[in-house]
């Protein structure tokens, strides 16, 4: 694979205009053929969850492996629907009255978040397959509260204690999600909540989405267990399994290309770059965490040392500390690794920086630019009338 051919790499993405994210067309194949895998073996259904990957240019290719797409909102429902076309789901913690019956129309699966929204669209239905999300109260991650949908006083699913039998009159399936970023044992402590305080509805239902957080094309993942739990829980209460992992299909398949435009050193050499922590790839802001970086080591490492930063006035806009085995220079470009899940969905043009173009690189190591943005992508978004040029 092109990927891991470092020269290869670099001269895939020469005549890329900066900043750019590059989407690995065979590291996306290679994914869903694993997720595939799993369904084959198992007979559960994997959909894309889109929050974290919606580049659907991509989505004929996803769709000839997985069941299908679910959604968080009436746009990515639309997405699903429309490029996609095969299994459509969607949850939200609260629908709008004047978008649920376009939902209806475009979405197989609904599901929803508590017995009052159950109670309120249950006769708008349409025959489509409703279901409620639970909270199992198992808290199974460290030190990411803001991503913990199990944390104290959560919104997110119904607890036990709020749980109404009535609510099984109207719903077919039950879903759960726990997980960020996580391994199968996870799930194991997760489904022995789920079913030590739901496991008696669990025989009248007819599916239970196990929901997303599962790294399951990592290569530390342990999918045996997983498909174990799938079939255990398929054979023990007759319902079928969906899992509905988003980064888990575009994992290690983009990169982000940026240039650097300038050194400033007051006590600390850093790399001004044209791509932005904030801007770009925002979880390394919010989790936080340091985004992989080709010929990039940890601080110290090398004998060259930088912090990578960005143009905008935020003076918390900083990547992360980098060493280098050689010097870096204005003008060298740099790759910054796993770029394609959560960058392209929650980019921003704070301080008007432009978002970076999206590229296809083939299993060749051809880059063809996909998108591109400009002035108006920036000007249209802010409100008025502004013209088309």
């Amino acid at each position: 694979m092109i990927s891991n051919n470092y020269p290869e790499l670099k001269k895939a993405f020469e005549g890329l205009k900066t900043p750019c994210y590059v989407i690995d067309e065979a590291k996306i194949e290679e994914n869903c053929k694993i997720l595939k895998s799993v369904m084959d073996e198992t007979k559960a259904k994997i959909l894309l969850a889109q929050k974290a990957f919606s580049g659907f240019y991509f989505y004929p290719l996803i769709g000839e492996y997985l069941a299908g797409a679910t959604a968080s909102g009436l746009f990515e429902a639309r997405l699903g629907y429309e490029k996609m076309g095969k299994e459509n789901h969607i949850f939200s913690p609260a629908y709008k009255e004047k978008e649920f019956d376009e939902i209806v129309q475009i979405c197989d699966h609904i599901l929803f978040n508590s017995i009052a929204q159950v109670n309120k669209f249950k006769d708008r239905l349409q025959g489509r397959s409703a279901g409620l999300r639970i909270n199992p109260e198992c808290s199974t991650q460290e030190g990411h509260a803001i991503y913990d949908p199990c944390a104290p006083g959560s919104r997110l699913g119904v607890t036990i204690k709020n749980f109404d039998e009535s609510a099984l009159d109207v719903i077919d399936g039950l879903h759960f999600h726990t997980l960020c970023e996580q391994n199968s044992d996870d799930l194991v402590k997760t489904l022995s909540a789920v079913e030590e305080k739901f496991g008696r509805y669990l025989h009248r239902v007819k599916w239970l989405n196990f929901g997303g957080g599962h790294h399951i094309t990592r290569k530390d993942y342990d999918r045996k267990t997983l498909i174990e739990q799938i079939q255990r829980v398929k054979k023990k209460y007759g319902v079928e399994v969906y899992v509905e992992p988003g980064e888990a299909i575009a994992l290690n398949a983009g990169y982000l290309v940026t240039e650097v435009l300038e050194k400033v050193n007051n006590g600390i050499t850093t790399l001004i770059l044209d791509a932005s922590a904030a801007c770009h790839m925002p979880d390394v802001l919010e989790m936080p965490y340091r985004p992989p970086l080709r010929d990039g080591f940890l601080p110290e490492e090398k004998p060259f040392c930088y912090r990578l930063s960005s143009v905008t006035c935020l003076a918390g806009d900083v990547i992360g500390d980098y060493s280098f085995e050689k010097e870096v220079h204005i003008g060298d470009k740099l790759y910054f690794e796993d770029m394609a899940i959560y960058s392209m969905v929650k980019n921003n043009t704070f301080n008007g920086m432009p978002l970076p173009s999206i590229a296809l690189m083939d299993e060749e190591g051809e880059c063809e630019v996909i998108k591109e943005f400009g002035y108006m992508d920036f000007a249209q978004r802010l409100g008025g009338k502004y013209g088309n040029t």
